[in-house]
C-alpha cells in the first residue's frame, strides 16, 4: 500500500477516492519523569516511535477494508493525555490508484 503526505502520487493517476481513514494507537505506559530528564525524553521518543508504527498499521487496515491501494494527503498528529500517556492519530484519504 502507497502511504503518502502528498495529495497526489507521481506517476500514479487516482481513479477513485473511496473515503477519510484514520489510524489511531496509545501508549498505556505511564511515562513518568523522574530526576533524569534526558532519560525522560528518550523513553517519549520511543515509546511514540512504537505507537506512530501501530497507529500506521491501524490506518492500513482501515484503507484495506475500503479496498484501497493507497493513502494520500497522511497527517499525524501526537498529543498526551492527562495521565501522560502519549496518543498518536494517522489520518488520510483512501484511494484507488491505476497500477
Amino acid at each position: 500500500m502507497i502511504l503518502t503526505t502528498t495529495n497526489s502520487i507521481e506517476g500514479y493517476k487516482i481513479i477513485d477516492y473511496l473515503g477519510i481513514v484514520t489510524g489511531v494507537a496509545i501508549n498505556k505506559e505511564t511515562l513518568a519523569m523522574g530526576f533524569s530528564m534526558s532519560k525522560y525524553y528518550t523513553k517519549i521518543q520511543g515509546s511514540i516511535e512504537t505507537i506512530k508504527e501501530e497507529a500506521f498499521q491501524n490506518l492500513r487496515d482501515n484503507a484495506s477494508k475500503l479496498k484501497a491501494n493507497a493513502v494520500v494527503g497522511i497527517k499525524v498528529e501526537v498529543e498526551f493525555t492527562t495521565s501522560n500517556y502519549p496518543i498518536v492519530s494517522v489520518t488520510g484519504t483512501a484511494v484507488k490508484v491505476a497500477v
